[in-house]
């Protein structure tokens, strides 16, 4: 099978990681730096590479889109002739009923669009930061459309598999944003937010411990991609930002009052629901 993959950032260049040395998969790569091309061919994650898509496009049985949200529908529209007849694509935007939406207006009929989110995104950006390793038992999420045919999302699933992902699920584009609003981008509203509270008084370096590098992790954050990601899931994540304030309210108010019992709650619903996600 012939993959191509646009854009060999940090998931594409781990998509292709993921692959590497498997016969089942020969990869292209497309992007528009030449440096990131001769680096994924160093590498050799990819066995030919092109700043233009006419020259890959033609070629491949599966197409994966490791762009940002807001160019899958403009890429998919200006290269439309050059999909291979029978092909499918597939995207890895954590943004999905827009996507969806967008895409539909563009996508030629002969073209299956196969929507997708791997969950093994980095705070780093860049092919230097790509890694095969932080695929292996990762979750995949599909978001099938009726248009999809049934031989594509089985193509899909198995390149999933072979790239290393662990549990596929299956859920609706709509089901897809508001989980996406509460387990991906509040969590990084909370780290940013976080980060942004120091009143930088002291070397707050001299004071933190594994608990504050690992919530603030991912506050070293791709602003451009972010911004788009937010923006459209904008409803959904105003809905899980204000229930979680009305938890930060609770916990200051039994802080506040000196409520051991009620904060004690708070602990134990927090530690019962955390081992449930093991």
């Amino acid at each position: 099978m012939n993959v191509a993959i646009v854009g060999l950032g940090v998931v594409g260049g781990s998509l292709a990681l993921g692959l590497k040395g498997n016969p089942d998969y020969t990869v292209y790569g497309i992007d528009i730096d030449a440096g990131t091309l001769k680096s994924a061919m160093d590498m050799g994650m990819i066995c030919g590479g092109s700043r233009e898509s006419q020259e890959i496009l033609p070629l491949a049985d599966v197409t994966v889109l490791c762009l940002y949200p807001d160019v899958v529908s403009r890429y998919v529209e200006q290269n439309a002739a050059l999909f291979k007849p029978g092909s499918f694509i597939m995207d890895v935007t954590g943004v999905k009923e827009r996507t969806v939406a967008q895409v539909k207006k563009v996508l030629p009929p002969e073209i299956d669009f196969v929507f997708a989110h791997p969950m093994a995104g980095r705070e780093n950006r860049g092919i230097a930061f790509a890694s095969g390793e932080v695929l292996k038992g990762a979750n995949f999420l599909l978001t099938p459309v009726p248009s999809n045919k049934p031989e594509n999302l089985d193509l899909a699933r198995k390149l999933a598999k072979d790239c290393g992902f662990g549990r596929i699920t299956e859920v609706t584009p709509h089901e897809h944003d508001r989980n996406i609003a509460f387990t991906s981008q509040l969590s990084h509203v909370i780290a940013i937010s976080l980060i942004n509270s120091d009143t930088e008084e002291y070397d707050t370096s001299s004071f933190v411990g594994d608990s504050y590098r690992g919530i603030t992790r991912i506050a070293s954050i791709n602003q451009d991609l972010w911004t788009q990601l937010f923006f459209g899931n904008k409803e959904n994540l105003l809905e899980v930002i204000d229930n979680f304030q009305k938890q930060v309210a609770l916990m200051r108010e039994y802080i506040a009052d000196e409520n051991e019992k009620g904060l004690r709650q708070l602990f134990i619903k927090a530690a019962r629901r955390r081992e449930k996600l093991k």
